[in-house]
């Protein structure tokens, strides 16, 4: 397949291509390189991606109508991935209008090239779109109205758009709500960074929340075998028309049990410091997986004590 995918240069966009690189496929790898974080590590990405003869990068911006279009147009794609948006839930506080940009802009533009073309579409949402509820584990057919980030109602945005779309265009599309994703190559902004960050180096970590918070953190290659049984499964006309999937680990981890992994991996204690919970944080995350189990053949695999050590292997090489 020749996949186009938005956001080539980001954590599991990156991660995303090398997969299907890997067994084969043709990317047409499309990013705007925003400095939200240090544009090194986006770029060595990018550097280790433009080793393999079947990927091709252009630096755009998705949400810009008429360049999208061109390298759509251009490209040829079977399908469409598109994982560009703008990330972190407590950024949105403080520049919302770059998430409606990014995530709600962006997502139309995409939609609208997948109608033109007749492309199928797979897109990231996020485990936010569930804001504060209280019924675990999250399933799909939860109610997910009552955000409570900015982040989190333009990831919400775009489900909706991409259903209007089936409505209209019988654009097929697939939504996938990532849950609190790690691994090598991750995002600095991001707890296992930056506690690992810190931790090395003997500085303190902020604890939210006194450490009172659950998280389903998930693999980076667990999420991107779903991703790719996703893009397999795109074009499925005996799926519904703009499905949703959980991919998650199905495994609530304990802040505090997290940090502990952490420094076991590191080999020394963290010096912690309470704060309270930050405006848009959620006190836990539980991904059900059942569907995506049923239609993608979803099957997350790495444990929490495994995925921190490979991130903290990698962080040391990348530190050095």
């Amino acid at each position: 397949m020749h996949i186009l995918l938005t956001g080539a240069a980001g954590f599991i966009g990156y991660h995303s291509a090398e997969a299907l690189l890997a067994r084969g496929d043709r990317v047409t790898g499309v990013d705007n390189l925003t400095p939200y974080y240090d544009l090194r590590l986006k770029r060595a990405r990018l550097d280790n991606l433009c080793r393999h003869p079947g990927f091709r990068f252009v630096e755009a911006d998705c949400a810009d109508e008429t360049a999208f279009s061109s390298i759509a147009n251009r490209s040829g794609p079977d399908a469409i991935l598109h994982l560009a948006a703008q990330a972190g839930v407590r950024y949105s506080v403080e520049k919302p209008l770059a998430y409606v940009d990014a995530n709600v802009r962006g997502q139309v533009v995409v939609l609208e090239q997948a109608a033109r073309l007749g492309l199928p579409l797979v897109f990231a949402s996020s485990s936010s779109v569930y804001g504060a509820n209280d019924k675990v584990p999250f399933e799909e057919d939860d109610r997910v109205d009552s955000p409570v980030s900015v982040y989190a109602a333009t990831k919400r945005a775009g489900e909706l758009m991409a259903t209007a779309y089936a409505s209209i265009h019988g654009v097929r599309s697939t939504g996938l709500r990532f849950f609190t994703v790690y691994g090598p190559w991750g995002r600095p902004d991001m707890a296992p960074w930056l506690f690992t960050d810190a931790i090395r180096a003997g500085r303190p970590i902020e604890v939210f929340n006194n450490g009172d918070m659950e998280r389903d953190f998930t693999h980076v290659t667990d999420i991107v075998a779903g991703v790719t049984a996703a893009v397999d499964r795109a074009a499925d006309r005996s799926l519904p028309l703009a499905p949703v999937y959980n991919l998650g680990n199905n495994t609530p981890v304990r802040l505090m049990d997290f940090i502990a992994a952490i420094e076991r991996a590191v080999g020394r204690e963290a010096i912690k410091v309470m704060r309270p919970k930050p405006a848009g944080d959620v006190l836990r995350t539980f991904a059900g997986i059942g569907l995506a189990e049923r239609d993608l053949g979803y099957r997350p695999k790495t444990g929490i004590n495994e995925g921190i050590a490979d991130f903290v292997a990698w962080f040391r090489t990348w530190q050095n």
